[in-house]
C-alpha cells in the first residue's frame, strides 16, 4: 500500500539583511531536515531578504535567472529533499511595456532540483491598525492570481499552497482542498500585532474547516530588522489541534504527518459531503 506517513521540517531560520548570510542559512537547516529524515524542508516566507518594502526592490531577482532558486535547486538536488522555498521577491519584465513588477513567490522544488510549481502571493498585505501597525505591500508588489495545487507525485502528494495574508481567505483554503490538497502550507510573516491574536487560530480554523494538515513557516524574531515576525511555526491537523509549535527563536521543528488521518476524519465529520452544492456553490474561475 502507499506509505502515508511523511516527516516535514518547518525551517523558522532568522532572516538578516545579507541575501549571501541568509541562503546559506537556508541550505545548512535543509541539510539537517534532511540528516533528521525530512521527506520535505519549508523555508519561511521572504527568506532571503528583510520584510520591507525597498528591500523587496533590492533583493529583487528573476526566477530564470536567481542565484538564490539555483542555491536552494542544487541543495534539494544533493540532499535529495523536497524544499519549500518559502518566498522571495520575484521580478518580472512586461515585454510590452517594459515596466517591472515585483511578486511575493513560493517555489517549489522536488528532491532532484527541478521547480514543480509555484504560488504568488494572490492577497496582498495592507494594514493599518491605529497606533499599532501600518504596512502596504501593494507599494512594490503585485499580486497573483492563481489557486496553486501542486502534485509532488510522491508520498508528500497534493499541496496547496498560499503565503501568509492568503490564510485569512478562507476561500482559497477550501478550493485548494476540494482540488486535492490534503496539506496546506502557508509560509508567512505575521507581525507582533496580529500574530498573538489570530496565527494560531488561523492555522487551527483552516485546519477544522477543510480537515487538512497546515503548516505555517515564519522567519524567528529579529529584533534588528524593522519588520518584527510573531515566529510560533506550526502543524496543526485535520481535528483542529496544534501537532507542534516553535516559539520566536530560530528553530527547526520537524512534525511527522500521517495522511490517512485526513480520510479517517472526513469519514467521522462528513463537513465536505455535507456540503449545500444545491444551494451555494464556490466557484473557481481559473
Amino acid at each position: 500500500g502507499v506509505i502515508m506517513k511523511l516527516k516535514v521540517a518547518l525551517c523558522q531560520m532568522n532572516v538578516v539583511d545579507n541575501k549571501e548570510k541568509n541562503i546559506k542559512k537556508a541550505i545548512s537547516m535543509i541539510k539537517k531536515a534532511k540528516n533528521e529524515g525530512s521527506d520535505i524542508a519549508i523555508l519561511p516566507e521572504m527568506f532571503n531578504c528583510p520584510y520591507e518594502n525597498e528591500k523587496f526592490k533590492e533583493y529583487a531577482e528573476f526566477s530564470e535567472d536567481s542565484y538564490t532558486l539555483k542555491s536552494i535547486a542544487e541543495t534539494s538536488k544533493n540532499e535529495n529533499i523536497h524544499v519549500l522555498a518559502g518566498s522571495i521577491p520575484e521580478k518580472e519584465i512586461n515585454t510590452k511595456t517594459g515596466k517591472e513588477k515585483i511578486y511575493n513567490t513560493s517555489f517549489l522544488f522536488d528532491d532532484t532540483g527541478e521547480i514543480l510549481g509555484y504560488h504568488r502571493k494572490m492577497h496582498l498585505f495592507d494594514i493599518d491598525v491605529k497606533d499599532k501597525i501600518y504596512f502596504k505591500e501593494s507599494d512594490t508588489l503585485n499580486s497573483g492570481n492563481s489557486v496553486t495545487v501542486i502534485d509532488t507525485k510522491s508520498k508528500i502528494g497534493k499541496i496547496g499552497i498560499g503565503i501568509c495574508y492568503d490564510i485569512r481567505f478562507l476561500e482559497l483554503s477550501r478550493i485548494m482542498s476540494l482540488k486535492g490538497a490534503k496539506i496546506l502550507i502557508y509560509p508567512g510573516a505575521f507581525n507582533l500585532t496580529t500574530g498573538p491574536d489570530h496565527w494560531e487560530l488561523l492555522f487551527r480554523s483552516r485546519a477544522l474547516d477543510n480537515q487538512v494538515f497546515t503548516i505555517g513557516v515564519s522567519p524567528s524574531l529579529n529584533e534588528f530588522n524593522s519588520y518584527h515576525a510573531y515566529g510560533h511555526s506550526i502543524v496543526c491537523n485535520p481535528w483542529g489541534k496544534i501537532v507542534k509549535k516553535a516559539s520566536y527563536e530560530e528553530e527547526l521543528l520537524i512534525s511527522e504527518i500521517d495522511l490517512k488521518e485526513v480520510d479517517k476524519v472526513r469519514e467521522e465529520l462528513p463537513i465536505l459531503k455535507n456540503r449545500r452544492n444545491d444551494i451555494y456553490e464556490l466557484k473557481n474561475l481559473d
